[in-house]
């Protein structure tokens, strides 16, 4: 028969007492070493976002054919000598662009331009290198997260990649049909570089929460926004390959007049090369005219999600939108003055910059809209 108890006796108290379940079940698998990881792939960001620039400063100054082979060992050290300089020279003077276009050019000249060329390329290398080092650091000690190793290793892959894809786009400038390389090539070249620099800093704002903070935030996603903003990332992405069709060709200088080309709204020629598929690489009025109109429509894309922003309860969410906005209308000022000053190298290379910087509001606007961030009630 049970003994009767106090009614202010603590019941249970004789009994064994249950093994609490350990919090964070899911961070203590998946952790590593998130922040460390995120460190280096911030430092593979800014050497990414630097090639992109001086890759933009190698054509604006037509240095990208100063170095006829690909050698990825012998290619990375410069000529040490009077003799290895003639050696490179006597190797540019045989290619197109060199007897038609440079053929005045002296030695010093050529240095001149070399340096561009290798200067983008050894910066290649050493990208390379810090992702190699960092990664096998990293999955030597075991301390990549779940899941993450093999996201790193394609972007290690992709960076192989953009190296092939460098030299294929070099290739093409020394075949004799061309006199630069060409510019569809060139656009791939750039759009890949983007799209590295673009999964570098989603990596890196992934890495920024926890595996569960993710989860929980995921949650709150804002289907819509988030849809809206991956199509700003994709319109964003296209105008950044008409840009480089545009750079490709020295387009930017050629209509440099505004709202008008050429004193005209559609300017004649636009179909004057044929076939009639090639005026889309390679004729300056269609290019041009193309990347101006999508810039008009992209602006007031990024205007509508804008406003369907205003809608977000999450007041960082919405200030994300509107710095989009604000960065995107200042790229559309910034492309009209380069283009009404004849894209000089300052202002060109500036337009180039504000295309990384306005890149990666996006992505994290659209990363904002999906893993909303957490805020107090009064907020």
């Amino acid at each position: 028969m049970s003994q009767k108890r106090s009614i202010f006796e603590e019941v249970g108290g004789d009994q064994p007492a249950q093994t609490a379940a350990a919090p964070g079940m899911i961070d203590a698998k998946s952790r590593g070493a998130r922040g460390a990881i995120r460190i280096w792939l911030g430092m593979l960001f800014a050497l990414v976002a630097m090639m992109i620039l001086v890759g933009g400063l190698t054509r604006l100054t037509d240095s990208g054919l100063s170095i006829t082979e690909w050698n990825l060992v012998t290619g990375t050290l410069p000529p040490l000598n009077d003799a290895g300089w003639q050696s490179e020279f006597a190797k540019y003077q045989q290619i197109p662009e060199f007897q038609l276009q440079n053929h005045a050019m002296d030695l010093e000249g050529f240095k001149s331009i070399y340096w561009w060329e290798w200067g983008h390329r050894f910066l290649g290398r050493f990208v390379g290198l810090v992702w190699a080092i960092g990664f096998f650091w990293f999955l030597i000690r075991k301390q990549i997260p779940v899941g993450w190793t093999s996201k790193l290793l394609i972007l290690g892959g992709l960076g192989g990649l953009q190296g092939a894809i460098g030299w294929w786009m070099v290739s093409s400038g020394l075949t004799g049909r061309v006199v630069d390389v060409a510019s569809y090539r060139l656009a791939i070249h750039l759009g890949l570089a983007f799209v590295i620099l673009g999964i570098i800093a989603w990596h890196m704002m992934s890495l920024s929460h926890s595996e569960a903070s993710l989860i929980k935030a995921r949650r709150g996603k804002e289907a819509k926004l988030f849809s809206m903003g991956t199509g700003l990332m994709h319109f964003a992405f296209l105008q950044i390959l008409l840009g480089a069709l545009v750079a490709g060709i020295d387009a930017g200088r050629g209509y440099i007049d505004w709202p008008y080309m050429g004193g005209q709204i559609i300017p004649d020629g636009m179909f004057m090369l044929t076939p009639i598929w090639s005026n889309f690489f390679e004729n300056s009025a269609l290019t041009q005219f193309i990347h101006r109109l999508a810039g008009y429509l992209l602006l007031i894309f990024a205007f509508v999600a804008w406003r369907k922003s205003r809608a977000s309860g999450n007041a960082f969410t919405k200030g994300t939108f509107t710095v989009v906005l604000v960065m995107m209308l200042a790229q559309a000022i910034l492309g009209i003055v380069t283009v009404m000053n004849a894209a000089p190298l300052n202002l060109a290379i500036m337009h180039q910059l504000g295309a990384i910087v306005l890149w990666v509001l996006i992505l994290r606007a659209r990363f904002a809209a999906l893993c909303p961030k957490e805020q107090s009630v009064r907020d």
